[in-house]
């Protein structure tokens, strides 16, 4: 859910550069009931934004992804706030095929069985994001 004053905290806290876009974005997909393209972020900015161009929100995304705030969910191509305010590397959603709720749930930890396999190929994960598709328990 969409705080300001927390958002506005954890940037002063970080030193973070909070403008009005970036504000105005976290907004837009913190009060989105599912994942949000940016192009529909875009148009949902023009409501408090003068004209905004593309890289306006695409730059408001971008900051926001960075620092762990929102995460793209890759199999929709859109965007939803983390539901928790913390620093992670990976997320995990449920993604319900019927009517479109993504469920965040939390595993800190790469799974082991990915940490072995990553360690045989000698390779190092940075970012992880596990999506499962399925019916919530709304629809089925």
């Amino acid at each position: 859910m969409f705080r300001k004053e927390k958002l506005i905290e954890i940037c002063k806290k970080n030193k973070w550069r909070l403008t009005e876009p970036r504000l105005e974005v976290m907004r837009i997909i913190s009060l989105s009931k599912k994942p949000i393209k940016a192009y529909d972020i875009l148009k949902k900015l023009a409501n408090k934004i003068k004209n905004p161009k593309p890289p306006t929100a695409y730059r408001a995304i971008e900051f926001w992804q960075k620092h762990n705030l929102i995460h793209r969910i890759e199999s929709l191509n859109a965007y939803k706030a983390c539901s928790q305010v913390h620093k992670h590397n990976g997320a995990q959603f449920l993604i319900c095929n019927e009517c479109g709720k993504v469920i965040e749930f939390i595993q800190h930890d790469l799974p082991s069985i990915f940490k072995e396999t990553s360690q045989k190929s000698t390779f190092k994960p940075l970012r992880w994001n596990l999506e499962i598709n399925g019916i919530c328990n709304q629809c089925s």
